[in-house]
């Protein structure tokens, strides 16, 4: 006898599904399993063996073949257990096919038969109501998570026996309630709060810029000046995400399981440490995983002391930086992920990090500090839209300890500037000027004559590539959303040439 189940592939988040075909045939009883399976997949068949077992059910004594279908689709995971147990209950006549028709089944199945929350369980309800399916039977621990889809019927599990009683119509289950998410209008609560950073004035005016705008930015200065402190302080400045940019983060922690099947309520801050490889930055793997850069999408990626990382790391962030995605490429396929985020990066001026400072303790000789500097290539620095010089703090403001202003201030002026961009690029959620093209920037970034010809002696004097130059116009265009002007003045594209900073 034959039987056809359906689970969600899990290998990207194009929502595939896969099919799992369960054929029970005389000879010496076996379980066999083809289809491109993985160690984890191909183990199921001692799980599945055991949970059948354990929850009272028969274990058909025939030659079993299990195939995983498109076999061309590599197959990794414990998503699988709950549909090839389903399989084989249909085949050997324990559950009648007509119950299973048009159901997803996802879930890691335990030797004793219960349910083990597993990753992707969003990803599977949204590739189930996109296919028209009835609902989606997956472990309890991941009800929440995937009822977060609309118009899909989310039915947990806490058992194979409990799904067997409802499929026979024994004891007929509970359907999950729909999760509800109301966006926050205030900041996520940060580490840090700039009212706790002492003095850095015309750092604190960049980030928040940088805030405004959704610019990549650079603090580069000696130990102790506040660049760290900075950096943390940006996740209390930053608005929170809409209902749809939850949706979108929480599927791409989904699909690695790093959300822990929880829901991502908050913008994404991810600090990869220098040791990181160039596949946990930009993902990868034999089966295409998403790295950093995507689980940081509609957030920041912080890289504290960046040029300790190995240069051939750091340069693999041009193309997502520039396109806001990432196209990793297999032998087998290739897999989109989104990488849409705020790079906010450090580094010291030299390898001591007292290079130009007043305190004598520098000892780097100038070939030193040079070739420091290259660890950062002109093509990365291009990308980035401010850099900022940030200056050892003043005594006064240590010992004084000055009132400054707080992050929620701050905040506040970055909402009102958003806000302005939401309404210029309505037709685009979530556009901001940072990811203006040319059309925009010929409708919303015209200058004046004065500007203009200012414009031209800067690219000359500062040695602007057409890339820095458009970075600039953009900082600009955010200074005057700051401001409430609807025109970029001269005081704004002065301001941010300002922030280009020594490269």
């Amino acid at each position: 006898m034959l039987s056809r189940i359906y689970a969600p592939a899990l290998s990207s988040l194009d929502e595939e599904l896969i099919e799992i075909e369960c054929d029970l045939s005389s000879g010496l009883p076996g379980f066999v399993m083809v289809g491109l399976a993985d160690k984890a997949v191909d183990e199921a068949r001692e799980r599945v063996r055991s949970a059948v077992k354990n929850s009272k059910l028969m274990l058909p004594q025939k030659r079993i073949t299990l195939n995983l279908a498109p076999a061309d689709i590599p197959k990794d995971g414990t998503g699988y257990d709950l549909g090839m147990a389903v399989a084989v209950l249909c085949a050997s006549g324990q559950i009648e096919a007509e119950a299973t028709r048009d159901c997803l089944f996802l879930g890691e199945l335990a030797l004793d038969g219960t349910l083990r929350p597993v990753k992707g369980a969003i990803l599977a309800a949204e590739a189930a109501r996109r296919r028209e399916f009835r609902c989606v039977y997956l472990p309890a621990g991941n009800a929440e998570e995937a009822a977060l889809i609309p118009n899909i019927k989310i039915m947990p599990v806490r058992c194979l026996a409990e799904l067997y009683y409802h499929l026979t119509g024994i004891h007929p289950l509970s359907a999950a309630p729909a999760t509800r998410l109301d966006a926050s209008e205030e900041p996520a609560a940060a580490e840090v709060d700039l009212k706790d950073v002492y003095g850095q004035s015309y750092a604190k005016r960049a980030l928040e810029i940088a805030a405004a705008g959704g610019h990549n930015i650079l603090f580069s200065g000696p130990p102790g000046s506040g660049k760290t402190l900075l950096s943390k302080a940006l996740s209390g400045v930053i608005p929170p995400p809409t209902y749809e940019e939850m949706l979108e983060t929480t599927k791409i922690h989904s699909l690695t399981g790093a959300n822990n099947h929880k829901i991502i309520t908050a913008r994404p801050f991810r600090a990869p440490h220098h040791t990181a490889s160039s596949v946990s930055l930009i993902g990868g793997g034999s089966v295409p995983r998403p790295g950093e850069i995507s689980l940081s999408h509609n957030g920041i990626l912080f890289l504290d002391e960046v040029p300790e990382f190995p240069r051939q790391v750091l340069e693999v962030l041009r193309q997502p930086l520039e396109d806001g995605h990432i196209t990793i490429s297999r032998a087998s396929r290739s897999t989109r992920f989104p990488a849409n985020f705020m790079l906010v990066a450090t580094r010291n001026p030299c390898p001591c990090g007292f290079a130009g400072s007043d305190t004598g303790r520098c000892d780097c000789t100038t070939y030193t500090i040079a070739q420091y500097a290259k660890r950062l290539s002109g093509p990365l620095l291009d990308r980035i839209d401010l850099i900022i010089e940030v200056q050892p703090v003043d005594r006064a403001d240590i010992t004084e300890r000055r009132d400054a202003e707080p992050s929620a201030a701050v905040a506040a002026r970055v909402k009102s500037a958003r806000k302005i961009q939401a309404k210029r690029f309505e037709s685009r959620p979530g556009c901001l000027n940072n990811n203006m093209g040319t059309d925009d920037l010929k409708t919303y970034c015209a200058l004046d004559a004065d500007t203009k010809a200012v414009a031209r002696h800067a690219i000359a004097a500062l040695g602007l590539t057409a890339r820095s130059y458009t970075k600039a116009i953009k900082v600009a265009r955010t200074i005057a959303d700051l401001d409430c002007s609807e025109t970029i003045l001269f005081a704004h594209f002065s301001e941010a040439l300002q922030y280009r900073g020594r490269k």
